[in-house]
């Protein structure tokens, strides 16, 4: 049986391409800097947004028309494998995600959840030896079911973190068994709605204990997964405790997991922490904290997780720039945690979203890749701090000079003349390299 029978394998095209189901600047075989695009950009299939999303918002039920939407429980679950595998092959794309839930419906208890959990697993495996796609990370759904009203690993009940613990042992074992190559914290629900009833240093001294337990069990049944955390500020709870890469990073350092942790960084969640994407990914990036990405996009006129596909070329632009700069994304990838918006309800909207963010990102990756060729923002940044490459600049940068030395160095100054920082004509720059990356095509 096939769940998309109107669509074929999806083939680069070129620029000039007016097929819809084609990549117009997407090429997986091209080569930039001695790598393929499908090396460097490393895409993924969000399995809950494409196969269990069903389009539903606050104030209106699903309007998503899925080909496997008449099945119930694990006849659901079995049919939405075999159209993800289908997927995955006609997108041609090499990894996939998921939450535990997404791939299987909870039991009665928790014994049946893992009973479902294994006849899926089982499953995946056996499509995955015929498949090219393969596990970029899994995860455990501490949040949705209102057992986590309060948290998981920083709920005020000990039974709770004992589940959500149980949950994620067996999360780790599933990533191991299908090969997983990175494995995701983030905590939807661990923060607070209020101080007033908070225990706000038993809650993150628990957090801390609870990352050190995973790290300590993948380590016994050895699975060497890049542990991730993705930050968010809000949104269930009022803060949540991985609120930006900043604060991710204090916590991690806190409880001496900085070596175990990097981070999942989605463009979306950076925009409610008022923060630009490229903003996050610097932060990882210069404290060698950055290892996966979450690719989507926010809307700047709601205040909430839209989850959009991206489509802005500047954003996906210098993100590239950040991820180059980074040397690549290592174990990590450019997953697409990104949903249809409500009106793209049919199957084939599915690809046609895919195919706009992979050419976004393929754009961004050609720009940002020709930018560092030609040094032409760094050369921006080196010509602002030159200040600080010789004279008293330099021996501030060495550590060898102190306050009555500086003291004596202002003295001597007479008008202090700083220089423009020339943001607009920087903008200006970038976008003359955005229109000449496909010129003449």
């Amino acid at each position: 049986m096939s769940y998309f029978p109107t669509v074929n394998q999806i083939a680069y095209e070129g620029p000039k391409s007016a097929n819809p189901f084609a990549f117009k600047f997407y090429n997986p075989e091209e080569t930039i800097h001695g790598k393929t695009l499908e090396e460097t950009l490393r895409f993924s299939i969000a399995y809950w947004h494409t196969f269990t999303e069903d389009l539903s918002d606050p104030f209106g039920v699903g309007t998503a028309l899925r080909p496997w939407g008449h099945y119930k429980g694990m006849d659901l679950a079995k049919a939405r494998v075999e159209a993800a595998f289908e997927f995955f092959e006609k997108l041609n794309v090499p990894y996939f995600c998921f939450h535990d839930v997404d791939i299987a419906p909870e039991g009665k208890n928790l014994n049946e959840t893992y009973d479902n959990l294994d006849v899926i697993v089982a499953m995946m495996k056996d499509y995955m030896k015929d498949s090219k796609t393969k596990l970029l990370w899994n995860t455990a759904n501490n949040f949705t079911n209102p057992r986590f009203v309060s948290g998981a690993a920083s709920s005020n009940n000990a039974d709770v973190f004992a589940y959500s613990a149980a949950k994620v042992k067996k999360g780790l074992e599933i990533g191991k068994e299908l090969g997983g190559e990175n494995y995701v914290f983030w905590g939807g629900r661990e923060g607070y709605e209020s101080l007033l009833n908070t225990d706000l240093k038993l809650e993150m001294d628990n957090l801390g204990r609870f990352f050190r337990m995973a790290v300590d069990y993948a380590k016994e049944i050895g699975f060497d997964a890049q542990f991730l955390i993705e930050p968010k500020p809000k949104e269930p709870t009022t803060h949540q405790y991985d609120f930006d890469v900043a604060t991710g990073y204090a916590f991690l350092q806190n409880y001496g997991l900085q070596d175990q942790f990097k981070f999942n960084i989605e463009a979306n969640h950076a925009t409610l922490a008022g923060h630009t994407f490229e903003h996050e990914l610097r932060y990882a990036r210069i404290h060698n904290m950055l290892g996966s990405v979450d690719a989507n996009q926010g809307d700047p006129l709601l205040g909430w997780d839209t989850d959009e596909f991206p489509t802005d070329l500047y954003s996906t632009t210098l993100a590239m720039y950040e991820i180059l700069k980074n040397g690549g994304l290592g174990r990590g990838g450019l997953n697409f945690d990104a949903k249809v918006r409500r009106g793209s309800f049919e199957s084939d909207d599915l690809f046609l979203a895919h195919i706009a963010g992979m050419d976004s990102f393929a754009i961004g990756l050609r720009v940002a890749q020709n930018m560092i060729n030609d040094g032409v923002l760094d050369e921006v940044v080196k010509e602002r701090y030159q200040s600080y490459s010789a004279g008293i600049g330099l021996e501030i940068v060495e550590g060898k000079t102190d306050f009555r030395k500086l003291e004596e160095h202002a003295l001597s100054l007479g008008e202090i003349k700083n220089r423009s920082g020339r943001v607009e004509r920087i903008k200006a720059t970038i976008n003359q390299y955005l229109l000449n990356a496909y010129a003449g095509n």
